[in-house]
This record gives structure tokens, C-alpha cells and sequence, in this order.
């Protein structure tokens, strides 16, 4: 079973500063049919112009996963990290008992786009940790990449919830396919470009959940860059 979330159908906030879309309930944007998929409780698509950002605010008991689809983002937090998130990258902060964080445009000229990620962890004080790795294009082009995990396999990074995020990019006509283990779900998030799922075409920003299935196949339509989440 294939539910469609349509990129017209989420949250929209224009803050100046930030433009941003919520495909799921978050601040100001309020949907009780759209709490979240599983353990997946936010995915936001947001645009933020040169030199902006968030100022440093705080954060408990949730996996927060980052990944940069252009431009650069610039993060510091109260545990000491400093860095700069760049396309093929991916950060995962667990904020667990407590965490402060600031993400800024690192660019004074060009804006940056990045996907917001939140789920929830299998346990609540857990003691915050932070990660970041680069997954190069050749790793990803036509293949699902897995890019975080509860067991750090493949070099990914560890979130501490059941949950396995892969990449990919996708050329016009390239295929991937992803087994589903009984009982299991995913999430398919189509950060840009267009491809088909089943009988749908999706479009940048579009989602769907699938449940109920024992594999799902993804056929790029023209250059396009998905999210796929394996969930309990």
C-alpha cells in the first residue's frame, strides 16, 4: 500500500530569512493527520539566504539527521563541535539529555538547502553524541547508499532508533529496489528531480509511505536525489 504526501500538501512557512516546507507537523504548522510516519516525527525542506540561520537554541531526546542538498551549512553546539555540512554529507546529532545548537548559511552570497530530520530515539537520556560523514557520488549514483543506521554498518552514521536511511541519485531510467522485511515500512522523500514509484510519479518535495509490501523499486524520470527510510 502506497500513501502519497504531495509537496503542495505540507506545511508552508516564509519567514524572510527561511522559506520553509513541513511534511509533517512542526512550530506553527499543525496537522493531527500528519504526526509523523513511524518513528519518523519531522522532515523539513528548508532554504535559508546568505549569511542567515538558526541562533543557538536547545534540543532533548530526539535524533536529529541533517543532509545538504546545496550550498553549505555551517554548525557549532554545546559539546564542542564546529563544522561545515556540504552536499554528500550527513550530520546526526542526538540531542538525548540535553543539547544547544546554532545552524547558519556558511555562504555570505548564495543561499542553502538542506532536509530537517527528526526521529525519535528507542530511548529517552541517552547521552548526546554528534557525528558527520561524506558519501562520495559514485556510492550513491544508482545505488541505494545506507548513510545512517542503528549498528553503524557500512560506515554509516548510528542513530539510536530501528531506522535505516539510504540515498541515492538517480539518472532518467536508473532503477533501484529495496527489500522490506515482514511487518516493516518505508518512506520515500524525493529531494529533487522526478522518478516513479509503482503507478506514482513523484516530484521534488513530493513523499510516500509504503506499507504492506515485500520490496519497492524507484525509477528515476530525469536526475533526481531520494531519501528512503526502512522502518519498524
Amino acid at each position: 500500500m502506497i500513501t502519497l504526501r504531495g509537496s503542495e500538501e505540507r506545511g508552508h512557512a516564509r519567514h524572510g530569512w527561511l522559506d520553509t516546507h513541513h511534511t509533517f507537523s512542526f512550530a506553527d504548522y499543525y496537522d493531527p493527520d500528519h504526526m509523523g510516519f513511524r518513528a519518523l516525527r519531522v522532515l523539513n525542506d528548508d532554504r535559508v539566504v546568505a549569511g542567515a540561520g538558526f541562533p543557538r537554541h536547545p534540543h532533548r531526546d530526539m535524533e536529529i539527521v541533517t543532509v545538504v542538498l546545496d550550498g553549505a551549512l555551517e554548525h557549532k553546539d554545546s559539546m564542542g563541535h564546529g563544522s561545515i555540512i556540504r552536499p554528500g554529507e550527513v550530520q546526526r546529532m542526538s540531542a538525548g539529555t540535553g543539547v544547544t545548537h546554532s545552524e547558519y548559511n556558511h555562504s555570505k552570497s548564495e543561499p542553502v538547502r538542506f532536509l530537517q530530520i527528526w526521529i525519535v530515539p528507542e530511548q529517552r537520556g541517552l547521552e548526546p553524541s554528534y557525528e558527520q560523514r561524506a558519501f562520495a557520488t559514485e556510492e550513491r549514483q544508482g545505488k541505494l547508499r545506507l548513510v545512517a543506521s542503528p549498528d553503524a554498518s557500512d560506515d554509516a552514521v548510528t542513530i539510536h532508533q530501528d531506522v535505516r536511511l539510504y540515498s541515492a541519485l538517480l539518472s532518467a531510467g536508473e532503477k533501484v529496489s529495496h527489500s522490506l522485511d515482514h511487518a516493516r515500512h518505508a518512506w520515500l522523500q524525493v529531494a529533487k528531480g522526478r522518478v516513479r514509484l509503482g503507478e506514482h510519479e513523484l516530484s521534488e518535495g513530493d513523499g510516500a509511505a509504503v506499507s504492506e509490501a515485500a520490496s519497492i523499486e524507484i525509477e528515476g524520470l530525469e536526475d533526481a536525489e531520494i531519501l528512503l527510510f526502512d522502518l519498524n
